[in-house]
Order: structure tokens, then C-alpha cells, then sequence
């Protein structure tokens, strides 16, 4: 895949953050108030806004107010303070109520269906689940946000979306989900080290297990992830799935095919997990993600699977020296799509639909979207916007290992959607990527058992099924 200004893409910081608590939603009590929203219109604003135009597509009124939620995570709220100098340059006399939580689902989900905020990001650990919203009509589609003029350069919002961001935010044939940041997932490495001891980073599964020896003898472990949260080993399992599998077969697992957890190439792409798992090659301890990546630059292991929002999560504490270097998922001889690349936009903002004032919030995110905007957040956290050519003026060697990773990649991004698409199947997936990683399953069960989960939810008439055309 090509890579130039204006395709390229880097960190989110976790598109898969957002999945993390999907499961919950349904069994809290403010999953009641949500499902008030169900069926029903959004509500209308009672005045009639401000004359339409190409700075005011949507019609915002001076002397109104915004409420924006930020999650406050690996990548910090800075960037949209800055957004919102961006916002009231254009707009002065509207008021911004900007607050950081990582709190999303406990603090946002129960105003909902009442007096919700206008803008909120639905990201972390803790976050109301997308395909709820969506059914339950608690959340603006936001197409309209997409054909609108871009804030500081020609063409509409969607001309200036790096590729997969409208795809990543678009669900039942409907925008949705405005991801701000891109992030590019792989093994990171300190490149410092590697050359002192005149090591050669590993393309494959082989040359990592040629390699494990060598930094043994050097008392680190080779490799550390987080054992806390299940979407963190998820993502290289899946990586591994379709590089070694190819694209289709993650379709039909996304689109529940039948067997598709048992097509070719699938068991064959989890094996070498779960042989790093039986040579002992991973750090002992149950770490969560920052106590693994703290590990890492305590140089107590040489490779560690996240995304590109690391080197902002851990700037504190990165020691002097320390190199931080991207590098791909490991391929195994006869992969069928070795050089494709697990990139996404992540970090989404949703509209509630009874918000008060959506055309600012609407109005709002294409500050987000600007060039201006999403070069401080580039500046800032070290890791590219969804909006093209963000990185641009950013000297940095962990954004460029990603630059470079991208580069060389294939001409598909992997994506994975059925952790989206279905609540249950996440979170038993998340479970059972777990388990795994923990050496209680071998690569066959985990298939086995990824697949009966798959069925039931085939099979369950009560849960609407999604569909993956690409």
C-alpha cells in the first residue's frame, strides 16, 4: 500500500478500548432508560438556529452553549483544548463546556434518554456500547457531517478522512461514529537495544523463535502483553488470522458463516501464540496494560503487541536512549496476506440524539476534523488524526517506524468488525483470547470454542444480525 499525505494514517488509541465494556450495557440500569429512546424521533431544538452557510453548515447559533465529554486516556485531553481554541477562532461567541472523564458509560449513559450531552467520545474501558445506541436510536446518524464543507480546506469533511475512517464509523448503512485518531498496531521494540546487541528485528514467527534464546540469555523475557484486558491479545490473534487466513475468512467470522472459525489457515495462524506461550516466552505476572508497557521500558522484555497511542500513554517514564520502534505482526511461510497492516481510526464521538444542541456539536467536530486541529493533536500525543497529512511537520521515531510500517504494507487494512457487531461474542472472545495467552487453552480450543459461541449467536433470533460487505 502506498502510502503519501494524503492516505496516511496513525494511532487511535483504542478503537478497541470501545469494546471493551460492550457486554455490561444491557445489564446496567440505565439500559432501561436507554431503551426509552427506542422507536422514537429525535428531539428537535426550539429555536431556529442561524442562518446556514459554508463556516456554519449546520446553522449554529451565536449565544448558544456545547457540552463536550473527552475520554481522558493514553492519549490526554490537551489535543482538544487546543480543538476548542480552533472552534471559538471561528465561532466566538458560542460556549464551550468541555469536561475529561474516563468514566463514559457510568457518567453519560443514564442522561441518554433525558438531557444528554451534545458531544461525547466514547472511548475506554468503560463505554456505552456502539450497536446498542445505534439500535436503541440513542445516538444522531451523521451523514450530513460528512458532505459538509471541511473547516480549513477544500472539499467536504469526508474528502479529508484518511481511508477506512467512514467505514470504521458506519454501521446498518448510517455514519455514526466520528473516530478522530488512527492507530497502527504491532510489536513494538526498543531499536537502541536491538543494535547494541547487534539484533535483527524478526519478520516472522520463525526469526522470533530463532531470536528468543539470545535475548533469554540477556535475562529478559521476549515478549509482554497485557493479561488484564482481553482485547489487547485479540488483536494480534486476529492480526494473525487474517494475515496467515487471509481477508475473506475474517468476513465470514465477522458475518458469522458457519464454520468460519474452522476455515483454512485459521488454526495454523494461532499456533505459533500459543507455542510462545509453551516456551515460556512471555513475562510471568498477570500485567495490565500499562504495567506491561512500564515492563517493557524497564527492559524486562524485548517485544510488546499495542497500538501507536503507547508513546503518549508512557511519556513519563520512557528512559533516555530508549528507541521506541514499530514493527508489523509476525508472519508465518505461506501467509496469504503477510504484508497487510492492522490500521484503524478509533477514539469515536457519537451525537446523542436527544442532545440539546447538535448542530454545535456537529459544528464542533469539524474543528476535530481541521487540519489545524489535528495537527496539534499529532503534535501533542505523538500519534496521527483521522484527518489526512496531520503528521505532516511531526519529527518523532516512533511515528515514523509506524510511517515506515505503513509504507510497506499491503493494499488491505486489516479490520476486524464482529466485536461491534455483537456484545456477547466480544466479550467471550476477549475471555477466550485470555485464556489462551494464559496457557489454559490451546489454539484448537480456543477455535472450538470461538466457533460454538459464534453459532449461538447465529442462532439467537433476538439479536439483529450485521453484515460485512467489505
Amino acid at each position: 500500500m502506498s502510502i503519501t499525505p494524503e492516505n496516511l494514517g496513525d494511532l487511535s488509541r483504542r478503537t478497541l478500548l470501545r469494546r471493551a465494556a460492550a457486554a455490561g450495557l444491557l445489564a446496567t440500569p440505565a439500559a432501561s432508560l436507554l431503551s426509552a429512546c427506542a422507536g422514537s424521533e429525535p428531539s428537535k431544538s426550539d429555536d431556529t438556529g442561524a442562518a446556514k452557510s459554508k463556516d456554519n453548515p449546520f446553522g449554529v447559533k451565536d449565544g448558544s452553549a456545547v457540552k463536550v465529554v473527552i475520554f481522558n486516556g493514553g492519549l490526554g485531553d490537551q489535543w482538544a483544548k487546543e480543538d476548542k481554541v480552533v472552534f471559538n477562532a471561528k465561532h466566538p461567541n458560542i460556549t464551550v463546556n468541555m469536561s475529561s472523564t474516563q468514566k463514559i458509560k457510568t457518567e453519560e449513559q443514564p442522561k441518554m434518554a433525558t438531557q444528554p450531552s451534545d458531544l461525547v467520545m466514547n472511548s475506554g474501558a468503560d463505554m456505552m456500547d456502539r450497536s446498542t445506541l445505534i439500535n436503541e436510536g440513542a445516538i444522531e446518524p451523521l451523514d450530513d457531517l460528512l458532505t459538509a464543507p471541511a473547516w480549513d480546506s477544500e472539499g467536504t469533511v469526508a474528502d479529508s478522512l484518511l481511508p477506512g475512517t467512514v467505514g470504521d464509523g458506519t454501521q446498518n448503512g448510517k455514519f455514526y461514529v466520528v473516530n478522530v485518531a488512527y492507530t497502527v498496531w504491532g510489536n513494538w521494540y526498543n531499536a537502541a537495544l536491538f543494535k547494541k546487541e547487534g539484533w535483527q528485528a524478526p519478520t516472522t514467527w520463525d526469526e522470533f523463535f530463532a531470536l528468543a534464546p539470545k535475548i533469554k540469555a540477556k535475562g529478559m523475557a521476549p515478549y509482554v502483553h497485557d493479561a488484564v484486558h482481553g482485547y489487547y491479545p485479540r488483536w494480534g490473534l486476529m492480526a494473525s488470522i487474517w494475515k496467515t487466513a487471509g481477508k475473506q475468512v475474517v468476513v465470514d467470522i465477522d458475518n458469522l458463516k458457519e464454520n468460519a472459525w474452522k476455515a483454512d489457515g485459521v488454526l495454523k495462524a494461532l499456533e505459533p501464540w500459543e507455542k510462545l506461550v509453551k516456551d515460556r516466552l512471555l513475562l510471568p505476572g498477570k500485567l495490565d496494560h500499562t504495567q506491561s508497557q512500564q515492563a517493557w521500558l524497564d527492559g524486562k522484555a524485548a517485544f510488546i503487541q499495542v497500538g501507536t497511542w503507547l508513546k503518549n500513554e508512557m511519556s513519563a517514564t520512557i528512559p533516555p536512549g530508549f528507541e521506541l520502534t514499530l514493527s508489523d505482526y509476525w508472519s508465518n511461510a505461506d501467509d496469504k496476506a503477510p504484508k497487510d497492516v492492522f490500521a484503524a481510526s478509533g477514539e469515536g464521538f457519537v451525537v446523542p440524539s436527544k442532545a440539546p444542541n447538535k448542530e454545535a456539536a456537529k459544528e464542533f467536530l469539524r474543528a476535530i476534523l481541521s487540519k489545524a486541529g489535528s495537527a496539534k493533536f499529532a503534535e501533542l500525543t505523538k500519534s496521527l488524526a483521522s484527518t489526512k497529512g496531520s503528521g505532516d511537520n511531526v519529527q518523532d521515531s516512533a511515528l515514523a517506524s509506524a510511517n515506515t510500517l505503513m509504507k510497506n504494507g499491503g493494499s488491505e487494512l486489516i479490520s476486524i468488525k464482529f466485536q461491534d457487531f455483537y456484545a456477547d461474542l466480544d466479550k467471550e472472545s476477549q475471555n477466550l483470547s485470555e485464556e489462551l495467552m494464559a496457557g489454559r487453552l490451546t489454539a484448537q480450543q480456543f477455535v472450538d470454542k470461538m466457533q460454538a459461541a459464534a453459532d449461538k449467536v447465529a442462532k439467537d433470533s433476538s439479536i439483529k444480525k450485521q453484515t460485512r460487505t467489505a
